[in-house]
């Protein structure tokens, strides 16, 4: 750790991926993203002609990361597309490090806008999305077993 990184959390793991509808690349979408544990703070990106995205990760810096509590920030991704607005990413996020959404792994998504929308369990943290990626889930829960958090 160097000293630039003292009281540095990640909000939100870089995420990059595609963006398709109907299995076709979406061009020109714009994405928003919110990260927030303490106070919002929100990022912009539009889609290429491919349907591809990138977002850096985001941080913010905290002394409450030294207090003995949890962390926790909700994250959030709305696609705009032609005048329509999609929640491509909903999640709670339960570790300052970067990323646990995917176990470490760079998180590349590939979204398909007409999807259901799935809920994974990954590092404890729920992740609703329209999306998948390179992440193996949690595995299930007696109580998920049973279908409490079915649909």
């Amino acid at each position: 750790m160097t000293l630039g990184d003292v009281g540095r959390v990640c909000l939100f793991s870089a995420i990059s991926g595609t963006i398709t509808l109907d299995g076709k690349p979406v061009a020109n979408a714009r994405l928003v993203r919110t990260g927030d544990r303490d106070g919002p703070k929100v990022d912009e990106t539009v889609t290429d002609a491919n349907g591809h995205f990138a977002f850096p990760a985001m941080y913010e810096r905290t002394l409450t990361k030294f207090l003995p509590q949890e962390f926790v920030a909700s994250q959030q991704i709305i696609v705009h597309h032609k005048d329509q607005q999609y929640e491509m990413w909903s999640a709670v996020k339960r570790q300052p490090e970067e990323n646990v959404e995917s176990r470490g792994k760079l998180l590349v998504v590939k979204c398909e806008l007409n999807a259901e929308q799935n809920l994974i369990m990954v590092n404890g943290s729920p992740i609703h999305s329209l999306c998948s990626w390179d992440v193996e889930p949690d595995p299930k829960t007696d109580w998920e077993k049973e279908g409490f958090f079915d649909n």
